[in-house]
């Protein structure tokens, strides 16, 4: 007896991804044998292009004064654009190292980060990854410092808010704890920052008993990990922390400070993340961003000091986020 049946299947397919980025971002140059070096993003952009992944390239825009001042104080911005403008060779602020190439970087990195936002939301991409540098997320709102100038995600974030959006989920695994990203959403109840990282070290902050206050309490979220933690650990953080924090929030875009300094092959880090580890924190990021902000998600890099590495979890990161599932259902004739 024939018998019609209909099966629901499942296939995976690639959507493109917006990288942004610019030349200008490797005139950054840090000192010698710093381990923020231009070979970073070099490595990371040849490895995006030999790869075959959907890729829609577009050079970064300078971010706006009032971009960089919706998260900074405008006192400090004006500083350190004197302080760029002069070419010299560290903030006052804080550690960070500069060069005659770090403005246009700094203003890049920034502009980036906003320029993201807005193709994200205005429906050009469902994810967009900005491979830049400087790093931002130590960037205070009233200082600079480990290797940051401008808080690029803290910008990306205020970018969205300005765009009208309620709720942005800010999702952190450098192995350093974004102590600026902290910092300036402390008590803003419109960011959930969440962040792994290893404690202790730089640069100090992130214990568990920092919250949030004021209408921020309970927006921060700190899971840090310790010497030696790897996948098991920072996805259990993620699993048990991040994913039902995210379900109450319902965040309408996540934003993730990409760094990949907590690999296993880092001499930053101490550490024992694994690339297959990057990729399915890149996987539950996409669940969040898929159950709640319509699959949309920017990424911005951070840290990851081994060149070779830090591009391959790059890649495979940006493949995750590129992949999304199609579903059909297909009638069949069997026999029964």
């Amino acid at each position: 007896m024939d018998r019609t049946r209909a099966k629901a299947i499942t296939m995976t397919i690639s959507a493109p991804v917006i990288a942004l980025h610019h030349p200008q971002c490797r005139l950054h140059l840090a000192g010698r044998g710093h381990p923020d070096s231009p070979a970073r993003l070099e490595a990371v952009e040849a490895a995006l292009r030999a790869s075959s992944l959907p890729l829609d390239w577009r050079h970064a825009r300078r971010a706006a004064i009032a971009e960089l001042e919706a998260v900074h104080d405008p006192a400090y911005v004006g500083l350190a654009l004197r302080e760029l403008e002069q070419g010299r060779g560290e903030l006052s602020t804080g550690d960070t190292e500069l060069s005659p190439g770090s403005l246009e970087a700094s203003l890049r990195a920034a502009g980036a980060a906003a320029a993201a936002v807005d193709a994200v939301l205005d429906g050009e991409a469902r994810a967009a990854f900005c491979a830049v540098r400087p790093p931002g997320h130590h960037a205070t709102r009233r200082r600079g410092m480990g290797f940051c100038v401008f808080n690029n995600v803290a910008v990306a974030a205020a970018r969205a808010r300005a765009r009208g959006l309620e709720r942005v989920l800010i999702v952190d695994w450098d192995v350093h704890h974004g102590n600026g990203t902290q910092d300036i959403f402390w008590s803003d109840g419109a960011v959930l920052y969440f962040s792994t990282h290893r404690r202790p070290w730089y640069p100090g902050t992130g214990a568990r008993s920092e919250r949030g206050e004021g209408a921020g309490a309970g927006r921060t979220i700190n899971c840090p990990l310790r010497e030696g933690d790897g996948d098991r650990e920072i996805l259990a953080a993620f699993t048990e922390e991040l994913l039902p924090a995210a379900k109450r929030f319902q965040p309408e875009l996540v934003l993730v400070s990409a760094g990949f300094d907590a690999h296993v092959g880092d001499p930053l880090g101490g550490l024992a993340v694994t690339g297959a580890g990057f990729a399915r924190l890149t996987r539950l990021v996409r669940q969040v961003a898929e159950e709640c902000a319509e699959g949309r998600v920017v990424s911005l890099l951070e840290g990851g000091y081994v060149p070779g590495d830090l591009a391959a979890c790059v890649t495979t990161h940006v493949e995750v986020l590129s992949s999304c599932e199609e579903s059909w259902t297909k009638t069949d004739n069997g026999v029964g």
